[in-house]
């Protein structure tokens, strides 16, 4: 019996993957990642690191990707919601230039894979969260880059904020509809929009 679904989203390299979740008055098992299923249902690459991070409500991270040694990226949530998204930057792609979010939760434990050519980000919904995901590839120093999260050219519609497409990247002027402050590292208020990719070559 299988024990994992594999959806594909309206834009081709992104999956949203459902694990079977085995529940009894105990708790619960689940298989957080099958090779062979996997395999199985198309998706054939191979992890070579595992990370994990713990961010609280209103911190954004994204929109990151890396330059010449691309990630695929399976990300899921163990603790809180966050707001998940990614930017397909394929160029020739029939849907450069567009996003997809899904919500993942402790609760849905729901799994989204992102594979190379994109860019991705998240928005932290609830008051901690903590974040996990498997990438193909190593981080490289100095092969990082991103395009700013409120970026108008692509309008990613993030869920409890308002007014976010003034032309910058800058959080400190956004706010949560309960008033938690949107938080970004200082790098990634730095990025610029997705038409500096072209402009840039």
């Amino acid at each position: 019996m299988g024990q994992i679904k594999v959806t594909e989203t309206p834009m081709k390299g992104l999956y949203v993957i459902e694990p079977t979740v085995h529940t009894d008055s105990r708790g619960y098992f689940m298989e957080t990642y099958n090779q062979r299923e996997m395999h199985e249902a198309g998706l054939t690459m191979h992890f070579v690191q595992d990370n994990q991070s713990r961010s609280t409500k209103g911190v954004l991270r994204g929109l990151h990707f890396q330059k010449t040694h691309p990630q695929g990226k399976l990300v899921w949530v163990i603790r809180g919601s966050v707001f998940d998204v990614a930017v397909d930057i394929r160029s020739g792609s029939e849907t450069y230039g567009q996003w997809y979010g899904i919500e993942l939760t402790e609760e849905n434990k729901k799994q989204f894979y992102i594979s190379e050519g994109f860019a991705h980000g998240y928005l932290v919904l609830s008051d901690v969260a903590e974040f996990c995901y498997k990438v193909t590839d190593f981080w490289h120093p100095g092969d990082e880059s991103g395009i700013a999260w409120n970026d108008p050219d692509i309008g990613i519609v993030w869920p409890q904020i308002t007014g976010a497409y003034q032309g910058t990247a800058s959080a400190n002027s956004y706010r949560m509809e309960d008033g938690t402050r949107v938080t970004l590292s200082e790098k990634d208020e730095l990025w610029q929009g997705i038409k500096s990719l072209q402009e840039n070559g």
